[in-house]
């Protein structure tokens, strides 16, 4: 048994009603780099509290090298409410002693900024909790790194920033990292192994998420395994691992004759024509418009409804308004400004909705005028009051000033489209949704919605979940229709419920005894069974680990309509979405290479550069129909001003260009003779692999120089796979 910095040995673990471990021999050594998956409740928190030493196990034991040390991030923090930020996070150290080293100032910035170090625990919100605990964690130096979810409540600029944080932790070789998080993109960029735990046990792979997909098909196809449904999900996926930007990363290590086997059989993620076509026929042309939008909110600390404000927005400012605050590592870009509103009344919904105070009162007033009075008395008085507010609020002119999370955007949206949203916390991403399905009045310009437009949202929060809790999941189901077409085929309630991980014997349980990630799928579910054909998600990823996460890309593959989704999963949006946009400075800007886009543009923004300056130059360019509502994603490039160029396709057209004419016919000569060199280096493999088998154990030098041969054939065998993976995707 190899000797483990920290370790289990024969561990078996079971409660209640579940067994958790089975005789588990398993460790970390010093340098490894491992990603943890596995289906929700099959026990890889439970791990990490084995290894931390807050959970026994029922047989075996949990070993560790004298004097390691071992930090961990649980999903629940340990911070005292009535602590500042400055004696929990920063364990009461003064701004000259984080502030002096560059490693522990971009940490505090990165995670705290923004945030008032006088501020109490118990006043921040759930994602500023998160951020301080993260930041308490990393400021330390541990042997060992336990991190449970710790891109929950991370924007993607700063998951970016932690990915790159934990790979130059240490030295090459030195401490360890164990990583649970459902966020795929993190895991391929972070770890070099990975775990996944099931059914009791813990299968180790090499190589990250998209090496880690490889390896399960394959052990799927030669075991046999029982979980058809599970298994054609993960060869989905690797398909579009292997023909998607992922596979042009240097980083992975794909077999190409391998993985060509593997997905010889599997279509492309999606039909985007076909579903374009089926989405116009249910929508007709016109989705959204949004036509000169400018959104303001006139934000006054303590008096507006923070309710009513973008979560986001709210917590940006009212951290602002506080003292000592952290700078933040990446100042968002904010525009500023007024607009001029003439209204007929105080209570018109673009004063209200730019949260001013006095329209918001002169609401409220007329919500309660509104109500019957039960007394001819109280009506009286209610009625002089009306008359009051008529008097106050003839017509007139109200300028409203303060922050633009919108700043005349146009920004047109066809059937069909499918945008993916990117931004940092207090953006407005939220706002934009909201502005999108009519929730909120814009402050100026139009958002014209199509007569046939249905929406659904998929919100953060569960609230219409919550009102259906004493209700069984049959009853529920049982106020849809009977069936379905899905896919081409006809599907009831309870197939496209098992299909979203749910069991037959389910049906019975009530809603509110689910768990948070059943509870988002069933969200999901009952979505979809009312059949809208305009679908905007916001973080449709939470609480969903990466096998349901693949459930819903796929089921949502095959879904006609127009698709919204706002996530900091850039796996989850690059997967589900076909364009992605970033709300940023008041502006939609295109992204054609996807959210690689966006970092760079906050990268050029953190260096002191404007990635904007060539469009401040120019004309105000703006989004226009350029023929049917299909080709609203086309133009969409130039949305807000953006400082790309237009798209002229979808958008792998736009990050990587299609070969014509001579430069195609050269390309597909050097992809054949790529396969014929590929076959050959394999055949040189083999043969030196059998040498080595043969060759006399004792002969060090000698099975040296052969391993030698091997790692240079190898090294060119890999180098060849990546070509080959480039020139293939511009052949498409």
């Amino acid at each position: 048994m190899p000797t483990y910095d920290l370790g289990l040995e024969h561990v078996s673990l079971a409660f209640a009603t579940k067994n958790i471990f089975t005789d588990v021999t398993q460790g970390v050594f010093e340098g490894d780099r491992i990603g943890i998956v596995g289906k929700n409740g099959d026990g890889k928190s439970t791990l990490l509290h084995l290894f931390k030493g807050t959970q026994e196990p029922d047989s075996g034991r949990v070993t560790m090298r004298n004097g390691l040390t071992f930090g961990m991030l649980d999903q629940r923090d340990p911070l005292d409410d009535n602590a500042t930020v400055r004696e929990a996070a920063l364990e009461g150290r003064e701004d000259y002693e984080w502030a002096a080293e560059t490693k522990s100032r971009e940490i505090v910035e990165a995670l705290l900024g923004g945030i008032s170090l006088d501020a109490k625990i118990g006043s921040l919100s759930g994602g500023q909790r998160r951020r301080a605990d993260l930041a308490r964690l990393l400021l330390k130096d541990w042997d060992i790194l336990a991190l449970d979810e710790p891109t929950n409540h991370l924007d993607v600029v700063t998951i970016h920033w932690l990915a790159e944080h934990l790979k130059n932790r240490w030295p090459s070789g030195q401490g360890a990292l164990l990583l649970v998080t459902h966020d795929r993109w993190f895991l391929d960029e972070v770890c070099e192994s990975m775990w996944e735990v099931h059914d009791g046990v813990i299968d180790p792979f090499e190589g990250g998420y998209s090496a880690y997909m490889l390896q399960r098909v394959e052990r799927d196809r030669q075991a046999d395994a029982r979980e058809t449904k599970r298994r054609n999900l993960a060869r989905k996926e690797l398909a579009w691992l292997t023909r998607g930007a992922r596979a042009r990363s240097t980083k992975q290590k794909f077999h190409v004759k391998a993985a060509r086997e593997l997905i010889a059989d599997v279509p492309p993620v999606r039909n985007t024509l076909e579903l374009k076509q089926m989405a116009t026929s249910r929508l007709g042309k016109q989705v959204v418009d949004l036509i000169d939008v400018t959104q303001i909110f006139e934000h006054t600390q303590g008096e507006a409804d923070i309710d009513a404000i973008d979560p986001d927005v709210a917590e940006m400012e009212a951290s602002a308004s506080r003292v000592d605050v952290v700078p933040a590592m990446y100042a968002e870009p904010q525009a500023h400004g007024s607009v001029e509103v003439a209204v007929d009344d105080l209570t018109d919904p673009r004063l209200v909705d730019a949260g001013v105070p006095e329209a918001r009162q002169a609401a409220a007033q007329a919500e309660q005028d509104a109500q019957p009075q039960a007394q001819s008395q109280a009506s009286q008085e209610n009625s002089d009051e009306t008359e009051a507010a008529e008097v106050t609020s003839t017509a007139q002119k109200v300028t409203v000033t303060g922050r633009k999370i919108l700043d005349d955007v146009t920004w047109l949206i066809g059937p069909g489209d499918r945008f993916g949203i990117v931004g940092a916390n207090g953006a407005g991403k939220s706002t934009l949704l909201k502005i999108l399905d009519g929730t909120i009045t814009p402050t100026a310009g139009h958002v014209n919605i199509g007569k046939t437009v249905k929406f659904a949202v998929l919100s953060q929060r569960l609230d219409e979940l919550e009102k259906l809790g004493k209700y069984k999941i049959k009853e529920v189901l049982s106020r849809y229709k009977p069936s379905y077409i899905v896919d081409g085929k006809e599907t009831t309630p309870g197939q496209m419920m098992e299909r979203l991980g749910f069991e037959s014997a389910q049906l019975m349980t009530p809603i509110k005894d689910l768990s948070g990630g059943q509870k988002r799928r069933m969200q999901l579910l009952l979505i979809l069974l009312d059949e809208p054909n305009v679908l905007i998600m916001d973080e449709p990823g939470n609480d969903l680990d990466t096998d349901m996460l693949a459930v819903m890309e796929d089921l949502l593959d095959t879904w006609p309509g127009t698709l919204i989704v706002v996530s900091h999963d850039r796996y989850l949006l690059e997967r589900v979405t076909d364009q992605q946009f970033a709300l940023i400075g008041g502006k939609i800007r295109h992204l054609p290479g996807g959210v690689q886009d966006y970092l760079d543009m906050t990268e050029a923004i953190k260096n002191g550069k404007d990635p904007f300056a060539d469009e401040k130059s120019g004309k105000n360019c703006k989004t226009r129909k350029n023929g049917d509502a299909g080709d609203s994603a086309t133009t969409a490039s130039s949305v807000g001003g953006a400082a790309s160029s237009p798209s002229t396709g979808d958008s792998s057209s736009a990050s990587t260009p299609k070969l014509t004419g001579k430069a195609f016919h050269d390309a597909s000569k050097r992809v054949s003779a790529i396969e014929r060199k590929l076959a050959k280096l394999e055949e040189q493999k083999a043969d030196l692999e059998a040498q080595m088998a043969a060759h006399d154990p004792s002969d060090y030098e000698g099975l040296g120089k052969l391993n030698e041969q091997l790692q240079s054939v190898t090294d060119e065998s890999e180098s060849l796979e990546m070509e080959w993976m480039e020139l293939s995707e511009q052949l498409e």
